[in-house]
């Protein structure tokens, strides 16, 4: 069995999707846990952002919010992502383009290391505070987990996977995905959004009993 994630690594429904689904694979026993396969798929959430800027202020200007609002915003997801045993802190983060996060993640599969090097993303965003958009960004998080620092600058220095991420935005557009996170069960069941546990549960018990 496969599952794809579509996800952006700043999009905080996303993490908080990912620990709910690690949750229910947690529960199916072996040998079936083992054949499943979890695939993170590209998703930018603003694929045009240019330069970074504070996140709350962004969400202001979207929703057309003003500030105090956005807090208690992200002050209620920041008590969701608590309840997932993740610790948010949103009030300083920032937003910009994360096609090169995504790139970076597609070579650390090719290593099998994507997991590995998407949690740290996510962990140093979400908990951390920390950006994801230069190149030193991103190079100080393949540090962080000991991976390959001088392949992955020469990823960063390049446009390889850049099809890739294309090709998966491509792909969630033809199923009908205009948000993340989203999960896709062997190319027939689809999971919209940090749905709660027994939804993933449900799911997947459904798409193994058919498999």
């Amino acid at each position: 069995m496969i599952i794809d994630v579509w996800s952006d690594v700043v999009c905080p429904w996303c993490f908080i999707g990912k620990r709910r689904l690690e949750k229910a694979l947690a529960s199916i026993p072996e040998p079936q846990r083992s054949e499943i396969e979890v695939r993170h798929r590209a998703f930018q959430l603003q694929p045009d952002i240019q330069e970074t800027t504070p996140t709350s202020m962004l969400l202001a200007q979207k929703y057309k919010l003003d500030i105090d609002q956005v807090r208690q915003m992200q002050a209620n997801v920041c008590s969701i992502a608590d309840g997932e045993g993740l610790c948010y802190d949103l009030g300083s983060t920032l937003s910009g383009n994360t096609v090169d996060a995504h790139r970076l993640l597609a070579w650390a599969k090719e290593i099998g290391k994507e997991d590995l090097l998407l949690e740290a993303m996510y962990s140093n965003y979400f908990e951390k505070s920390k950006p994801l958009f230069s190149h030193e960004d991103l190079l100080a998080i393949v540090t962080e987990v000991g991976l390959d620092v001088g392949a992955a600058q020469e990823i960063l220095e390049s446009d390889k996977f850049a099809d890739q991420v294309k090709a998966d935005a491509q792909l969630a557009s033809q199923l009908g995905a205009n948000g993340v996170p989203f999960f896709v069960i062997d190319m027939k069941y689809g999971i919209s959004g940090a749905q709660p546990l027994e939804v993933f549960e449900g799911t997947i018990a459904k798409a193994l009993a058919e498999a």
